[in-house]
């Protein structure tokens, strides 16, 4: 019987490798996750660049780092508490209240620009340019979370798509939440971003940079966070739009 060990060594010294890509869950939960490692990844080349591509913002609230300290001291005593979900507290002991809103700047090949996002109502169509639609806007943070649709089957009038997270008010919390973004293709496995850095006083970040060269289109993890919103981010990217003040309706 041949061991596990000697398996790994017999790939080695035939030049076999692991995956390229860190991956997340089982076989039916397959998932590719974007790191600063492997940042980027060719949907064309995983026929993943035709059809509804959906792209989905989940979050759930977290503990401090001084909670987080603690909880790990204690799991040896009490092991299951690691897997507990996290109760956040402002510093008046009141719950944080984050709304994130997930958003996209895009720019097509005959040279239109703009942005699909909740403020001012941008929602964007799926049949018609930028065949890029915001769902929803989730308030909450429900499992649910937020969703954008992009028709892929239209990739060759997409130069580039921007995805980004913002938070409109409340408290600057992106040290306080866990959020993932993922990607959805209609064929292929989906794709993860974490937003795992701390950046406590940041309002917005540029989570994934989509972009057709030449007919390939790719995905690339950005997670750059920024302290002003989307101008700042425009100004980064070199989008060249000219920005207002805007409101979500409901609110003033």
């Amino acid at each position: 019987m041949v061991s596990l060990w000697e398996n790994w060594r017999s790939g080695v010294g035939m030049g076999r490798r692991g995956p390229k890509f860190d991956t997340v869950g089982g076989p039916s939960t397959y998932a590719v996750e974007l790191t600063k490692r492997n940042s980027e990844l060719s949907l064309t080349k995983q026929s993943a660049d035709s059809g509804s591509m959906r792209v989905n913002l989940s979050w759930r609230m977290r503990s401090s780092d001084l909670e987080g300290r603690r909880r790990r001291t204690g799991s040896l005593r009490h092991p299951l508490q690691m897997f507990k979900p996290d109760v956040v507290q402002a510093h008046t002991q009141g719950v944080v209240n984050v709304d994130l809103d997930l958003a996209c700047l895009y720019e097509l090949v005959d040279g239109s620009k703009g942005v699909v996002q909740p403020l001012g109502g941008f929602m964007g169509d799926m049949n018609a340019p930028p065949y890029v639609k915001l769902s929803g806007d989730d308030r909450f943070g429900s499992p649910s979370g937020e969703t954008i649709y992009v028709n892929l089957d239209h990739k060759d009038e997409i130069k580039r798509l921007l995805f980004f997270v913002y938070i409109y008010d409340g408290t600057p919390a992106f040290d306080r939440t866990h959020a993932i973004l993922s990607l959805f293709p209609s064929n292929g496995p989906r794709v993860e971003v974490a937003l795992d850095e701390r950046a406590p006083q940041a309002r917005s970040c540029a989570v994934l940079l989509m972009e057709n060269n030449k007919g390939e289109l790719s995905v690339r993890r950005e997670v750059r966070y920024v302290y002003g919103f989307q101008a700042e981010l425009d100004r980064l990217y070199g989008w060249g739009l000219q920005w207002g003040r805007g409101y979500k309706a409901g609110k003033v």
